[in-house]
């Protein structure tokens, strides 16, 4: 996650999707003719997205300090930093900010979302001996008992970080209490744990060929989809959004989660997942219709900027 979150160095401004009107960005269809390139973003976006990152980093860093007792909390440190960063914690943040709400309000949510990712990649990458999934290209620096004991360990950590983040002075209990149900409720069997379910049996079946997609839209939903949707939703509750910018931030977030997760699985110009992905990149973007502001144009860019 280190070397994920490093410096980024501007770059003149490259548009591959042209908007001409960024105040109005449901007019805009990123993906409607999507394919799979890399983009350039501009030294705005760059900032804005780079400096969230570097912000939850230099949180998740005070929150996991390496302490006694090492025997927990080396490897607690290590396996939170070897997860490969996740777009649903700066998403989180970044809609907080859209909402009128504060970073520093978002980011023991971000980081506590991090938390729930890194668990749920660990427990994905145990180094066994029969499993089911490709050979994880991670260094195992313990073993697969230690390193399934810090994925649980992780999970109620998170939640911890949650529970602390409630200031008595800032009156934001009801809206803590309803985040943590919300990323308790992504991450559950309903969720998160739902699409890895989905994945496995997918992995492990000789299934139709013909229903590739429609399986790997059923997964990402589930997975991708469920923790952008939460990320999204959270940032919204904890920059005390109304309920309707919640409810749009939520179906935000579902829609670039499943984007997200289809186009890192289903690489090439497969006809039935870019006619998919343009529908779905249509609907996000129709989310963002009723704010203003100097934000959208920021959140608007999030699956143009994180689509290579």
């Amino acid at each position: 996650m280190a070397a994920s979150l490093s410096q980024i160095k501007c770059t003149p401004m490259i548009h591959v999707f042209s908007r001409p009107n960024p105040s109005r960005p449901s007019s805009w269809s990123p993906l409607s003719s999507w394919r799979p390139v890399k983009v350039i973003m501009s030294c705005d976006q760059k900032s804005y997205w780079g400096s969230i990152n570097e912000d939850i980093e230099a949180h998740l860093k005070q929150a996991v300090p390496v302490k006694e007792p090492l025997s927990v909390y080396e490897p607690l440190h290590y396996l939170t930093f070897v997860a490969p960063r996740n777009t649903a914690p700066a998403l989180c943040v970044a809609a907080c900010e859209l909402v009128g709400g504060h970073r520093d309000q978002a980011l023991p949510i971000a980081s506590a979302l991090h938390l729930m990712y890194a668990a749920s990649y660990t427990h994905e990458n145990l180094p066994l001996k029969e499993s089911c999934r490709p050979k994880s290209m991670i260094h195992h620096k313990y073993s697969p008992n230690i390193e399934l004991l810090t994925g649980d360990g992780m999970l109620p950590f998170g939640l911890e970080l949650l529970a602390r983040s409630d200031h008595p002075t800032q009156n934001i209990s009801d809206r803590i209490l309803r985040v943590i149900i919300e990323i308790t409720r992504a991450i559950g069997s309903q969720g998160m744990i739902h699409g890895q379910y989905h994945e496995i049996e997918s992995i492990q079946s000789n299934g139709n060929s013909s229903c590739h997609v429609q399986e790997i839209g059923r997964v990402c939903e589930k997975y991708e989809g469920s923790l952008h949707a939460c990320a999204a939703t959270c940032g919204a509750i904890i920059g005390g959004g109304s309920e309707e910018e919640i409810e749009n931030m939520r179906r935000y977030g579902l829609c670039v989660g499943k984007i997200l997760g289809m186009s890192n699985r289903l690489k090439g110009n497969d006809k039935e997942l870019v006619k998919l992905v343009g529908e779905l990149s249509s609907l996000a973007m129709e989310e963002l219709k009723g704010f203003n502001g100097s934000k959208v144009e920021a959140i608007s860019g999030f699956i143009e900027d994180n689509i290579m």
